[in-house]
């Protein structure tokens, strides 16, 4: 099965490129998996034609938010790859983390919205989950890790109410002169990253 590559710095980025993909072409998310630096790299698979459209449309994305990409496809991988492409994640007792997001069954309902979040610096990205969580209707989803102290938070509700936690979030990470990588909003989350967060 083709497979597209798409290496993307940071894991927010990642996230909405992922969701962008998918919802570009009939692809299937099969993982996003750390570069052990910040980039992550998307792992697409589908028809040969899907795969290139998402990848090409994720790497669109990716320029105009400002971040870095490099796509490749693989119109007919090794038995090898594909089998490194679906390797389980491994966890690293060091940093606490995975190394790859990979689908789950048991992943979250389709909420309005998701908001994301991601700091270099875990005070900044806790004050501003405090100040998400208080300035509007919005559940916390999780918070993710890439190592290297990047921190992505994650919380759902409706657009209008993620809309306002997110930037309620951003303008603390700003006020503590935190780094801010990114803060954004996904309306209506395609079913393929739902299932790569945490529920």
């Amino acid at each position: 099965m083709p497979l597209a590559l798409l290496e993307v710095s940071n894991l927010t980025p990642s996230l909405l490129v992922a969701d962008h993909a998918a919802k570009a072409a009939g692809v299937r998310i099969v993982a996003i998996e750390s570069t052990d630096s910040p980039a992550q790299c998307i792992i697409l698979e589908g028809e040969v034609d899907a795969v290139q459209a998402a990848g090409e449309a994720g790497e669109a994305l990716a320029q105009r938010m400002g971040a870095t990409s490099l796509l490749t496809i693989l119109s007919g991988p090794t038995a090898e790859v594909v089998r490194l492409a679906h390797a389980k994640p491994v966890y690293s007792p060091l940093l606490e983390i995975y190394d790859a997001r990979i689908p789950r069954e048991d992943h979250m309902t389709t909420p309005d919205a998701i908001g994301l979040l991601e700091t270099q610096g875990l005070v900044a990205a806790l004050h501003a989950t405090d100040e998400m969580l208080k300035s509007a209707s919005v559940t916390l989803v999780g918070k993710e890790k890439i190592g290297a102290a990047y921190v992505t938070i994650v919380v759902r509700g409706d657009v209008a109410a993620v809309q306002a936690a997110i930037a309620a979030g951003k303008q603390t990470v700003e006020r503590l002169g935190g780094k801010l990588i990114l803060a954004d909003v996904i309306p209506r989350p395609h079913q393929e990253l739902l299932a790569l967060l945490p529920k």
